[in-house]
């Protein structure tokens, strides 16, 4: 088992996996999953919404076909699949069915890009951080963890402690599951998103949370067949998920100021979030009190609240909350007054 505690952060194309915010990758390509006798470059060539026509010779354009906002990660067949995968991905994936083929193992480490080592399934904890330690040992050092199918997150927590690596989950066949990822200290999440979705102008980076419902709507320019709003759902579940838990739970240390307001507007987006649910909260206090609005307010419990929250926020203190809070309780009031007057 590894036991290099500090932690270490990885560059995957024009992400940084492992420092700052979590990130949320569109899909892992697995040429296992076509047939042998296709052409990986076609398949990588799509999977990065790259036009036709680079063809093997053409592995000396590699870092230019892999500029761009699409990240792909790409698990080989056999090492045939190897030149076309350092042409065209960001990294290369070990894959869970083949972690034991150490001739693959070593010819995919040794690739130059780096390496996302997946679980086997079944596998402690011992033998997935040492094939990571054997892969950094044969390549450059550059190796990223990986949990997907059935998630255990608290193996995923303890592979992340003990051996300072990132860890991304792959939740793309439950995407429900990237807040709990999240949450256990997941690097990043895995979805299925295709590539000509993740670059279309109306793909969702940035863009507000999911309606009620939790799918995106049909007719929105966001996709028009199942499956496309199945992917865009999937990503918008796996950037809330990084945005609002990511801010309440995970450590960030920005050194610029875009950095800095990035991270702010994860927080922001964080108490929107939770000022939304005190807000449907509250309305529902309104109703059964036996004297709601402004006239039953109980400024005692209020003062309290602000003493409560000023030990959570003690650079603040209650001088500094105690205006914060007062606006934020009045606006639920007018929230639920305008509310019952319209039912």
């Amino acid at each position: 088992m590894s036991s290099t505690l500090e932690r270490h952060a990885v560059a995957v194309g024009e992400l940084l996996v492992g420092e700052g915010p979590a990130v949320v990758i569109g899909d892992r390509v697995s040429l296992r999953a076509h047939p042998a006798e296709t052409d990986a470059y076609e398949v990588l060539r799509e999977a990065r919404g790259l036009p036709g026509g680079l063809a093997a010779e053409g592995v000396a354009e590699g870092a230019g076909a892999r500029e761009g906002a699409v990240v792909v990660l790409a698990e080989p067949r056999t090492a045939a699949d190897l030149p076309a995968i350092a042409a065209l991905a960001d990294a290369v994936v070990v894959g869970a069915a083949w972690t034991r083929d150490i001739p693959l193992v070593r010819a995919a480490a040794e690739l130059g890009l780096p390496v996302v080592v997946e679980r086997r399934a079944g596998a402690p904890l011992e033998e997935w951080l040492g094939l990571a330690d054997y892969c950094a040992v044969e390549g450059d050092g550059r190796v990223i963890l990986c949990e997907r199918g059935p998630l255990d997150l608290g193996l995923l927590r303890a592979a992340r402690t003990a051996s300072g690596r990132p860890v991304l989950a792959d939740v793309s066949a439950d995407p429900g599951l990237s807040p709990a990822a999240v949450a256990a200290g997941a690097d990043g999440l895995i979805v299925h998103a295709p590539a000509h979705l993740r670059l279309a102008p109306a793909f969702p980076y940035g863009t507000p949370p999911l309606p009620r419902g939790g799918a995106v709507r049909r007719g929105t320019g966001q996709g028009t067949s199942d499956a496309e709003v199945e992917a865009l759902t999937a990503w918008r579940v796996a950037e809330e998920a990084m945005t609002v838990v990511g801010a309440l739970l995970r450590p960030e240390s920005p050194a610029t100021i875009p950095e800095c307001r990035a991270a702010i507007d994860r927080v922001d987006a964080a108490l929107a979030t939770l000022l939304e649910r005190r807000a449907a909260l509250a309305g529902t206090v309104q109703r059964l009190k036996p004297v709601g609005g402004f006239a039953g307010r109980d400024l005692a419990r209020e003062r309290a609240l602000v003493a409560r929250m000023a030990l959570r926020a003690p650079s603040l203190g209650e001088a500094r909350l105690a205006p914060v809070m007062n606006a934020v309780i009045e606006a639920g009031l007018h929230l639920a007054e305008e509310r019952a007057r319209r039912s």
